[in-house]
């Protein structure tokens, strides 16, 4: 079964930087798809920013491609970090940090084909494959 681990997180000032890095492993499939997603108490688990790993051709989502939360867009980056075999890492840099960003960050991931069109690159309740959860604060 598909392993999910991250790392990083921690405490920052207003405008400051962290990064949260992600190791997906034991992957089979050609094409899956790999993100962050952030939760407050209370809240359901929102899509933060995720990327599509592997090519399965035309119709499909390219490889590479990522989507972003509005909210993050221009201030976080996702990337693919580096490939060893079954194993793949991904890094989100996190920028011009807000409080609203606090919170608990859960790397997830999905196998199998997705369109270019699926409407679930930020939606949690599609990805079956979790981390334990890491935290972020940032302090006004």
């Amino acid at each position: 079964a598909v392993e999910v681990m991250e790392s990083g997180g921690g405490s920052v000032e207003a405008g400051g930087s962290l990064e949260l890095s992600c190791v997906v492993s034991r992957v089979f499939y050609e094409h899956n798809v790999v993100g962050w997603f952030h939760q407050v108490p209370g809240r359901d688990r929102e899509g933060v920013a995720t990327i599509v790993l592997g090519d399965a051709g035309r119709g499909y989502a390219a490889d590479g491609s990522t989507y972003y939360a509005d909210s993050v867009k221009g201030r976080f980056v996702i990337s693919r970090n580096a490939s060893d075999g079954d194993r793949i890492t991904i890094g989100l840099q996190m920028n011009a940090l807000k409080p609203d960003d606090t919170g608990m960050y859960y790397c997830g991931a999905r196998e199998g084909r997705v369109g270019v069109n699926w409407d679930g690159f930020l939606s949690s309740s599609k990805f079956g494959h979790w981390a334990q959860g890491t935290q972020v604060i940032v302090s006004s």
